[in-house]
């Protein structure tokens, strides 16, 4: 009779610094897979800190308390399946990410990470110290190897837990989000499996942290490289998946495969869930947020409701007299579209009161930038004390393009506790609010149909902080804007690039100043969605203080 192995994979999404309630986590999948009969239950990378953690995981005290409560689910989960569990490790004054494997009471291996990420949203370089190579570890009647998330990137260690007798890779992930990820995946994976030819389980967390959300995605893939089992993305889940030894080894029994939603919807999910999460995991049940009449505020309060429910958001109309009466009916049409509270917050008197209080300093002066301002910053004072009032959370609601060169005032529209579209550029929020528009889900708290209507869409944006103005007499067209923008951030083009890419030098050379000038804004914004591996914050860290300009080709 063939042997049979029966592994649980149990994509969850653990809490950042929830040590005891991670451990319930992890306890809770373990009686799932005892029921079921599996020989092991496996749990992503870090999963009893959450992930990832950052500089929290090199406090001793953080530690200690980690491994400990490892320690206790080893002894607790003594009598069933054994359980695979990553956190921290302390050993000869180095500090490792560790997969723990408990089996009959105790901690019976130790797989420390090898290739330590320095890119992108990861310091682990910085945090860790990198493992030693390994050899696999047995559960019942297979030998397994676990290459911990970017060691599976790479194909040493894998081959080196082929050759060392393993039969199995099983691969925990902390893998976040970014825009094709999932296909980069794969193809990564599909390539070990060929290198080894050996079967390959790449198990990943879920949930949002700060601004990065993990959308877990985990898979099973048998010799060859044919997928086996496809797990959901975003979801929770908890999937048993079967294992038989023939004579070219262990095959995995095919079973679900999760569909696989366009780049449209993923980054919509993504926006929703880690708005979801943050919120929750902060202690936050509802938000608030100023609608304004324009298509960035809809698309949030559209994302908010899907998030957290139309009940638990308030949208406020804070109009000055620059607000058209298109603008007040266009809030109103959104608000009512979703189902949520709506108030409106006249700011003239507040704003003539200023004025006033400024006049004797500011006597023969013209009016300019500093008075419009003072409208987004009355906004912000405004809906900040609302906030703090109602225990709402403020959402803020400038877009990619517009973080990118300041077009936002610092204290005032860029107020607030989460922004879901920061790494999101213009020219996408228009088609990402059609796509709403036409598509629902039901991960989606908010209502389906038109949520915001076509004339917000199609209206020329507009700050409204003087009379009749355009985004575009201070900006180009956000389709220029915008492709000249994935060049100078996402793709670290030159200005020479952009110019050979057809665009005005002028333009270029405006674009790159705004950038670097509006440095010191984004320092002090409020976190947001991860959708691209060139998010400003952790992706992308730049001086505020730089006198550097390129100045090549000129």
């Amino acid at each position: 009779m063939a042997a049979r192995f029966r592994l649980t994979l149990a994509q969850l999404n653990p809490v950042v610094g929830d040590l005891q309630g991670n451990a319930a986590r992890a306890r809770a999948a373990w009686e799932q897979a005892r029921d079921a009969g599996a020989d092991m239950l496996a749990l992503p990378e870090m999963f009893i800190t959450g992930y990832n953690t950052q500089d929290l995981v090199m406090k001793p005290a953080f530690q200690q308390a980690a491994i400990s409560l490892i320690e206790a689910l080893a002894r607790d989960c003594a009598e069933g399946p054994a359980m695979g569990i990553g956190g921290p490790w302390v050993e000869k004054g180095k500090l490792y990410n560790a997969w723990f494997i408990l089996q009959g009471g105790r901690i019976t291996a130790r797989v420390l990470k090898q290739h330590l990420p320095n890119e992108t949203v990861f310091d682990e370089k910085r945090i860790f110290d990198a493992g030693p190579p390994q050899g696999p570890y047995s559960i019942g009647p297979v030998r397994i190897g676990s290459p911990i998330c970017e060691d599976a990137w790479h194909p040493d260690v894998a081959e080196t837990l082929a050759e060392t007798g393993a039969e199995l890779l099983l691969v925990p992930n902390g893998s976040p989000y970014f825009r094709g990820k999932m296909e980069v995946r794969q193809n990564m994976m599909v390539a070990r499996v060929i290198e080894t030819e050996l079967p390959l389980v790449y198990l990943n967390m879920v949930g949002g942290q700060d601004d990065q959300v993990f959308d877990g995605g985990s898979f099973v893939l048998n010799p060859g490289g044919a997928l086996a089992v496809q797990l959901p993305l975003f979801d929770e889940a908890v999937v048993h998946v079967d294992f038989t030894q023939g004579p070219d080894g262990w095959i995995a029994t095919e079973g679900a495969r999760a569909h696989i939603p366009d780049a449209m919807e993923l980054d919509y999910r993504a926006m929703v869930e880690s708005l979801r999460d943050y919120m929750g995991k902060t202690g936050f049940r509802t938000a608030i947020l100023g609608l304004s009449g324009g298509i960035d505020s809809a698309i949030v309060a559209t994302i908010a409701a899907d998030a957290i429910g139309a009940d638990n958001l308030r949208c406020v109309m804070l109009p000055s007299e620059y607000t058209s009466q298109a603008s007040l009916d266009d809030a109103r049409a959104v608000a009512d579209a979703l189902g949520c509270a709506y108030d409106t917050v006249p700011i003239s008197a507040a704003r003539a009161a200023v004025t006033q209080t400024l006049a004797p300093l500011f006597a023969g002066r013209d009016p300019d930038l500093t008075e419009e301002n003072i409208q987004s910053r009355l906004r912000g004072l405004l809906l900040m004390a609302m906030s703090n009032k109602f225990g709402n959370m403020l959402l803020t609601t400038g877009n990619k393009s517009e973080v990118a060169v300041g077009y936002a005032t610092i204290y005032g529209d860029m107020a607030g506790g989460y922004n879901p579209i920061k790494d999101m550029y213009k020219t996408r929020v228009f088609q990402v609010c059609r796509w709403r528009n036409e598509n629902h889900r039901a991960w989606m708290k908010g209502p389906a149909g038109e949520v915001i209507p076509t004339r917000i869409i199609e209206k020329p944006p507009s700050a409204e902080l003087r009379p009749d103005q355009k985004d575009e007499d201070s900006l180009p067209p956000y389709e220029v804007l915008d492709a000249i923008l994935m060049l100078l951030v996402d793709a670290e083009a030159s200005v020479e690039d952009c110019v050979a890419a057809g665009y005005d030098r002028a333009t270029v050379k405006r674009i790159e100043h705004l950038i670097y000038i509006s440095e010191y804004k984004r320092f002090q914004s409020a976190p947001g969605t991860r959708l691209s591996p060139r998010a400003f914050w952790l992706d992308r860290r730049y001086p505020i203080v730089n006198r550097w300009r390129d100045d090549s080709g000129a």
